[in-house]
């Protein structure tokens, strides 16, 4: 089955939508999981079917249900929200593919630091209110300055989930 998306502006319905992350400390036994409470987003949907667009989250807004860690991420060790509050993804290109595939090239941007993301999402929910897009990548957090890693604990690489969805705002 190929979905089809009416072209126009679309914003991100925040209450319905879910962003995580998942890294692996204490030397991999134990899996930190975390979500970002405040998020946001537009995009647009062109006449030849590509699409762009963007998404920001709020650093200080993750919880990963650990008042002292939620600190200590928010610290210049992290995500440094004091001077960079937002987490942003532009996606310079969205492309169906492959039926219900989205091919997404964009650039994502973590305390001030940015780099080229390309990732795959999927069109799961599809309805006359909106769609939904789910997505899950990986990101090396020390690509974006958060290096700091006491005796070891925290190795490879962050997993990122998200159900974004998306409803039209205008034609």
């Amino acid at each position: 089955m190929t979905v089809t998306v009416e072209t126009g502006q679309w914003q991100l319905d925040a209450t319905a939508s879910t962003v995580g992350i998942r890294h692996k400390t204490m030397w991999g036994l134990v899996t930190v999981k975390g979500t970002f409470g405040t998020v946001g987003g537009t995009g647009e949907v062109r006449s030849d079917g590509s699409a762009v667009g963007s998404l920001t989250f709020d650093a200080a807004s993750l919880d990963t249900e650990n008042a002292k860690r939620d600190t200590h991420l928010r610290s210049e060790h992290f995500f440094d929200a004091d001077h960079h509050p937002e987490i942003t993804f532009a996606a310079r290109s969205a492309e169906l593919r492959d039926g219900d595939q989205v091919h997404v090239v964009g650039q994502l941007t973590v305390r001030g630091i940015s780099r080229p993301l390309s990732l795959t999402a999927r069109v799961s929910d599809r309805d006359t209110a909106g769609l939904t897009l789910d997505t899950e990548f990986t990101v090396d957090r020390e690509q974006f300055g958060m290096g700091w890693n006491q005796l070891g604990m925290i190795r490879g690489r962050t997993t990122v989930t998200a159900v974004l969805r998306f409803t039209r705002t205008a034609a």
